[in-house]
């Protein structure tokens, strides 16, 4: 395998300054195929946690490229002591055409981080800073590493996203709950298994079901989200969440309930029926599974006061899941984006500051060598004075001796 300049390029430096690399070669186990790392030094198998069995980005590229290597491409390990996190995704990228599957095309625009294609075509490799916050880290065609494993490294980068490895900690954290937990959290699971079947059921038609929802206290915002506006929510997507939020009350939780609702409403799109996660579900279903998991009171027919029921319970949801999870990646970027123009700014005052300094040295400086020349001046006129008083008054000049032998034969 040989690498071109324009690949090795695109390398970034904060990978390639690293002695953590191998090279590696497929090989066939129990039927499916395997990158096993190899030692550019000897030839041998590496081992991701023995450094003696890594090298520099150059031995790894020698090896590779020679006529009689064993290798098929190099690769980078990761491990405790470097800040990199890589993110594999599988099985996401059509070969012939090069289209990408919509929850793929998510994940990489929300870590934007340097990313490329991977050996076979049909996958993604995702490098950033960053640490895992659980000890789950794959699921379905998604995994995500940060110790002890090594990345094949191709240089195929993807022009949409960056060429440096950036700082990504809170996007990843809050990709791992969404794509790595099984379900929104524990309690909620359990809430949502354990509903019972009376609690669940809510004998009115749909047009009934809609009506009482939009005649409760704050059915104006009900109302508003039905029929497909989105004010008051940072984005379309949270708007769906809130929807199903309600729906979810109003259905007693039956999950194909307030899905065929939701089709019903001014909210539904193209997207709704995309798959987005990596264990197949489509941005619907996973949207519908979550507000239902999250919904802690269900409306009941008998014995729920149907004017306060969505205010005291299903509002406390939506905000909490605005809170916690809808709204964390939009946070999480608004940060990042915050943090970045402050280090802008704090540069720039430094700058200026560093610049207000060199004027007030210079500013001192010229008002000292004015000092200085004012005081020479003076000095100057000052010996001047005193060498003409001198000259006046000095008696052993001949002049003055000429004056005094005439003042004396006068006497």
């Amino acid at each position: 395998m040989t690498f071109s300049d324009s690949q090795l390029e695109t390398i970034p430096a904060q990978l390639v300054d690293c002695e953590q690399w191998v090279c590696w070669r497929e090989t066939v186990r129990d039927g499916k195929p395997t990158k096993l790392p190899v030692d550019a030094s000897t030839g041998q198998i590496a081992s991701t946690t023995d450094p003696a069995t890594w090298a520099d980005i150059e031995t790894v590229l020698e090896y590779v490229e020679q006529p009689t290597t064993s290798a098929d491409g190099i690769g980078f390990v990761f491990t405790d002591d470097d800040p990199f996190v890589g993110i594999d995704l599988d099985d996401c990228r059509t070969l012939e055409t090069g289209a990408d599957d919509e929850w793929a095309i998510e994940i990489i625009d929300r870590l934007d981080s340097y990313t490329e294609v991977s050996p076979s075509g049909t996958g993604y490799h995702v490098i950033v800073r960053g640490a895992l916050q659980t000890d789950r880290n794959r699921k379905g065609d998604l995994e995500i590493y940060e110790t002890a494993r090594f990345f094949t490294v191709t240089g195929d980068h993807v022009d949409r996203t960056p060429k440096q490895v950036t700082d990504r900690s809170d996007v990843l954290q809050v990709i791992q709950q969404e794509y790595l937990e099984t379900t929104v959290d524990d309690e909620s699971e359990h809430r949502a298994r354990t509903r019972s079947s009376s609690e669940a059921e809510v004998d009115l038609a749909d047009t009934e079901l809609i009506e009482k929802a939009t005649a409760a206290k704050n059915g104006d915002r009900f109302e508003r989200l039905w029929e497909g506006s989105t004010a008051g929510y940072d984005s379309h997507s949270e708007a769906d969440m809130a929807l199903c939020f309600y729906l979810a009350f109003w259905t007693g939780g039956d999950q194909s309930r307030v899905d065929r609702l939701f089709r019903r409403s001014g909210l539904i799109r193209e997207k709704w029926d995309q798959i987005h996660y990596a264990d197949g579900s489509t941005y619907g279903e996973k949207t519908v599974e979550r507000a239902v998991a999250k919904t802690t009171d269900v409306y009941t027919p008998r014995g729920t006061d149907e004017t306060t029921a969505v205010d005291t319970g299903q509002l406390t949801s939506v905000d909490e899941y605005r809170r916690r999870t809808v709204q964390q990646p939009y946070l999480a970027e608004r940060n990042r984006l915050l943090e970045e123009r402050i280090t802008e700014l704090e540069a720039a005052i430094e700058q200026r500051d560093n610049y207000i300094e060199r004027l007030e040295a210079r500013t001192d400086h010229r008002r000292e060598s004015s000092t200085r020349d004012e005081q020479a001046e003076d000095e100057e006129r000052s010996d001047e004075s005193g060498d003409e008083v001198q000259g006046r008054t000095d008696t052993s000049s001949p002049v003055w001796s000429y004056f005094k032998r005439i003042l004396g034969r006068q006497r």
